[in-house]
């Protein structure tokens, strides 16, 4: 078991962060960010992991010198896998998952992919399946697959960078990659048809260690050679770890940032529809979970457009009497809501960079999550996590809502929790810093009545 403090890579879709937390009592010592960027050049839409590690070792390096550095673990966002040469290189730029191309042969891929009674994993968007991405990829350069010595999930690509050592790990097969059978544990069918069986790593629990640091990694960081690199983890996941280490079921853990992930732990039996973007995901300890999902923090950004003041009472209440409605789906693409347009209801708009308008999101937000709870047969009190946290607007919603206590987790990303928990044990669970109950005032009542007609906008 590992003690001190654990250096957390996490990779997600909008920003890379590096995290120091002490694992005693999860408390994060550091934070530094760095926007991801895209680069739009061939052979596909790639991410610039270059300048990713070039941003990680710099941090690692610093964070040793001002506090010492224990242990190192990583946590990624999913639909995502690098494929390595026999020398431990890239064999081509790891794919943008958003990149609409791999829809090229989205016909062909139907043709082969395994059922979601199988795997769990809905057919989805672009290259958000990691199958479909493989498809494409050896299908546009004919030479990829021979290339290929080893394909690696992306918490365990930086670990290799790190380590040399190539792993795979449960919880990023479990996400949506059709990759995986989540309920026997294996591979899915798929890995043999794409030609994979003896090129996919050796999986892995998160919280094995791969091995030491390189030498050369050790020497530039100054960090000890013999420090552990842990095998790593799905975001969605790493947030939700601490949480079923803490708490009794039943409850649902809600991941906000680019994603917003709704996941049940012992909530209620209900049939998962693939259509509305629910699906199994699987947990640290290797269990499918029911989730869902949307885009919400990508939503978010593009419905306000630019910052505005902080909603006050009033202006909530402005916006609830005169029910001023954005309706889904903004990201079309993704979520329960797909192929629908969104739409200010009666086209009436707030202006932009006004709290009217951030109110309006924020309440839509909501009710978008409270529907995806609703879609995974959520019980219990619902814990949120990541930037949503900051939103009183978005967590009184989703409160009344759901009709459950909203739990709001401290730390600037509970993501670099929960995979700082992968090396050892808590000894002083930190405590949760704000605790809502659907609120019983006017506003509450305004609230609830407003959530009951924007369902009957929606689903009628």
């Amino acid at each position: 078991m590992i003690s001190g403090n654990v250096a957390v890579i996490d990779v997600g879709k909008t920003n890379a962060k590096l995290a120091l937390v002490n694992i005693a009592d999860l408390s994060e010592l550091d934070v530094i960010i760095k926007s991801n960027t895209i680069v739009d050049e061939q052979p596909w839409p790639h991410f610039d992991t270059e300048a990713i590690w070039t941003f990680l070792i710099d941090g690692l390096q610093d964070f040793n010198a001002r506090y010492g550095i224990d242990a190192i673990s990583t946590t990624t966002h999913g639909a995502c896998a690098a494929l390595l040469s026999a020398d431990g290189t890239l064999a081509a730029p790891i794919l943008d998952y958003e990149f609409t191309g791999v829809e090229e042969t989205a016909a062909e891929y139907d043709r082969i992919r395994p059922t979601f009674d199988e795997t769990g994993s809905p057919r989805l968007a672009g290259g958000l399946n990691i199958g479909a991405q493989l498809h494409w990829q050896f299908l546009k350069d004919p030479t990829l697959l021979a290339r290929t010595a080893q394909v690696v999930t992306y918490p365990q690509y930086w670990g290799h960078r790190l380590t040399g050592i190539a792993a795979t790990d449960m919880t990023s097969l479990g996400c949506h990659s059709d990759l995986w059978n989540p309920y026997e544990r294996r591979f899915s069918s798929l890995v043999e048809t794409l030609g994979l069986t003896d090129k996919m790593a050796a999986v892995h629990e998160p919280g094995d260690i791969l091995g030491p640091l390189l030498p050369d990694i050790a020497e530039r960081t100054g960090i000890a050679k013999d420090t552990s690199v842990l095998c790593g983890i799905h975001d969605s996941n790493a947030s939700l770890l601490p949480h079923i280490l803490r708490n009794s079921p039943p409850f649902s853990v809600v991941s906000t940032g680019t994603w917003v992930i709704a996941m049940s732990i012992g909530g209620k039996h209900c049939a998962l529809d693939p259509n509305k973007d629910t699906l199994i995901n699987v947990n640290a300890m290797g269990d499918p979970v029911p989730s869902a999902r949307f885009m919400g923090g990508r939503e978010y950004e593009l419905a306000t457009q630019e910052p505005y003041p902080n909603p006050t009472d009033s202006d909530l209440q402005n916006v609830l009497k005169d029910r001023i409605m954005l309706l889904p789906a903004i990201v079309p693409d993704t979520g329960p809501f797909q192929g629908v347009q969104s739409m200010w209801r009666d086209d009436v708009e707030p202006a932009v960079g006004t709290s009217p308008r951030g109110a309006a999101v924020a309440l839509y937000l909501a009710m978008v999550t409270s529907h995806c709870l609703d879609l995974i047969g959520h019980n219990g009190p619902v814990i949120v996590e990541g930037p949503f946290t900051n939103n009183r607007v978005y967590l009184d919603m989703l409160a009344v809502a759901s009709q459950s206590r909203v739990l709001s987790s401290t730390g600037m990303t509970g993501t670099s929790q929960g995979g700082a928990l992968l090396a050892g044990k808590v000894e002083q669970w930190p405590a949760n810093s704000v605790e809502l109950r659907p609120r019983d005032d006017v506003i509450g009542r305004n609230l609830q009545s407003y959530a009951s007609e924007w369902l009957k906008e929606v689903l009628n």
